[in-house]
């Protein structure tokens, strides 16, 4: 394994050569201050997320953390271990980037963010502020409100009288949402990075419409004293729209702009057959699209939050994309937009969902489960074992879904990180792992065995059994407390107190990150 200092890897990030710089924090710790162009690897995650984000094993990696606990050198032993063969790790971690008078950053996703901020200065996208839209509705003016985020968190809170559209889908079915181009089209989300990028799509698509941003999203709704709906699903006609050809042809018109290239399945496996280069091909639809049938070997990125979020799924500066959809419209507007973010060669695969398919979603390439043996046991056993006593559980899901369903009694942990739950697990007859995916559960048993002289056994079908078979759940948000909570970053109104402060320290921040990323200079928006 090699050391590399703050000004080498500095370096790099410019010299034209693929480069992954992965952050083996938990996700709310990397939230705290990292660099710019760093891709979140947990190492409670590192088996289920590094094969996905990292194809090429010859991939060149630098490994960060925050200078504690040797969380980088963990990692790139373990990518060493499974066959990537360039693997740094960077000597004192953030700490030693700063001295070198280098920017860190706060927040997750911060290129996506940054990026809509740079969209709004160069494109000069409209907004609105809440108490505009509030008068826009109250004296009927003849306008559409768009939610650009997936319906899970429309459902959360949402705009009144809103629709949810996620941002790739708005360009696509814009034709049937609003038809007369005297409506005003209004776009939201929670704060403004897809406010910003969906109204802008639809201006830079040539939607004759009037588009604008509701300023600061459903905090700024909220922080200005209006009230969100809860538990809203109004949704957006599913299928594929009549305005199809008018929209393919506005998305074509886009991409052509910014470089996107067209490419055919020889073409496509010409590019997986070259060796040394990452070519990562992402199916842009809607995630009951992609599970219905999608290209074998394809990731679902549905493409608002592949845009959004671009992190989640491009680790490798200098790969090479090739978007997947059905009629080309999704793909190519969200290609056109990744050219511009991070200067990607992006393709758009033609004819791409013809012949065969698979269906559903595919488990994750992690061989490390099949080594683990563990015995399971069925829900019903398990209630019976703890109404008995002497059992207990572990369980492993999200800080903020444990706080919504937790089986009672049970502990909440981060793999790589049980030992805490050493002392709470002394004297126990049994120790039943229930995890949100099989496969997290299996991996933690190792690390379990190594804590308690109990047996370790697995909840069959994971938490989503227990929820199936009725079991009890308990709810308390204040378990864990938020400054636990270190494999999330907490959103504002995940938060127990202070949230109007945490939302208007959010949107400063999101509103300063273009000040942050000029100073920082490792990004390069709109460059061909």
């Amino acid at each position: 394994m090699r050391s590399i200092d703050a000004p080498t890897l500095k370096s790099w990030i410019h010299d034209g050569r693929e480069l992954a710089i992965l952050d083996a924090r938990e996700v709310g710790e990397f939230g705290r201050s990292h660099l710019f162009w760093a891709n979140p690897c947990p190492l409670s995650q590192a088996e289920l997320r590094a094969r996905a984000i990292l194809p090429c094993r010859s991939t060149r990696i630098a490994c960060v953390d925050g200078g504690e606990g040797g969380l980088a050198a963990r990692l790139a032993t373990w990518l060493e271990r499974v066959g990537y063969t360039d693997v740094s790790v960077l000597e004192g971690g953030t700490p030693a980037w700063e001295a070198a008078g280098y920017v860190l950053f706060s927040g997750v996703n911060v290129p996506s963010k940054a990026f809509g901020e740079w969209v709004e200065h160069h494109y000069h996208t409209p907004s609105i502020d809440p108490a505009e839209l509030d008068a826009m509705r109250r004296g009927g003016t003849d306008m559409v409100i768009l939610d650009s985020r997936p319906m899970e968190e429309f459902r959360r809170m949402s705009i009144p009288g809103a629709t949810c559209v996620p941002g790739g889908e708005l360009v696509y079915r814009i034709g049937e949402l609003a038809p007369d181009p005297a409506t005003t089209i209004v776009v939201n989300c929670a704060g403004r990075t897809r406010s910003i990028m969906g109204a802008e799509s639809l201006r830079s698509a040539g939607v004759p419409n009037k588009v604008v941003a509701l300023r600061n999203g459903t905090m700024g709704w909220e922080l200005a004293g209006f009230t969100c709906d809860r538990g809203k699903a109004l949704s957006y006609p599913e299928g594929t729209p009549a305005s199809l050809p008018v929209a393919l042809e506005r998305a074509q018109a886009f991409a052509d702009r910014h470089g996107v290239k067209p490419l055919d399945r020889a073409g496509l496996v010409a590019l997986l057959a070259e060796t040394g280069r990452t070519t990562l091909v992402l199916d842009v639809r809607d995630p009951a699209e992609y599970a219905a049938g999608h290209l074998p070997g394809s990731r679902n990125a549905p493409g608002g939050q592949l845009v959004q979020a671009t992190d989640q799924w491009v680790a490798v500066r200098g790969a090479r994309i090739v978007l997947v959809d059905d009629t080309g419209v999704r793909a190519r507007m969200a290609g056109g937009w990744l050219r511009q973010l991070g200067q990607w060669e992006v393709f758009v695969l033609e004819g791409g969902l013809q012949g065969a398919l698979e269906t559903g979603t595919p488990a994750p390439d992690c061989p490390e489960v099949a080594a683990v043996d563990a015995p399971s046991v069925t829900p019903a056993t398990l209630a019976a074992a703890l109404e008995k006593g002497g059992t207990k559980v572990v369980q492993l899901t999200r800080s903020l879904d444990f706080r919504e369903a937790a089986i009672p009694g049970a502990l909440w942990g981060v793999r790589t990180r049980l030992a805490g739950l050493a002392p709470a697990l002394a004297g126990a007859a049994q120790v039943v792992v229930a995890a949100a995916e099989p496969v997290t559960g299996r991996l933690a048993v190792p690390e379990l065995r190594g804590l308690t002289a109990a047996p370790v056994l697995l909840l069959e079908g994971g938490l989503a059994a227990w929820k199936e078979a009725g079991l009890p759940l308990v709810v308390d948000r204040r378990n864990p407390e938020d400054a636990a909570c270190i494999d999330v970053y907490l959103r504002p109104y995940d938060r127990n107190e202070g949230v109007e402060e945490a939302m208007r320290e959010y949107l400063s921040w999101e509103i300063d990150l273009v000040h942050e990323v000029a100073r920082d200079g490792d990004a390069r928006f709109g460059a061909a």
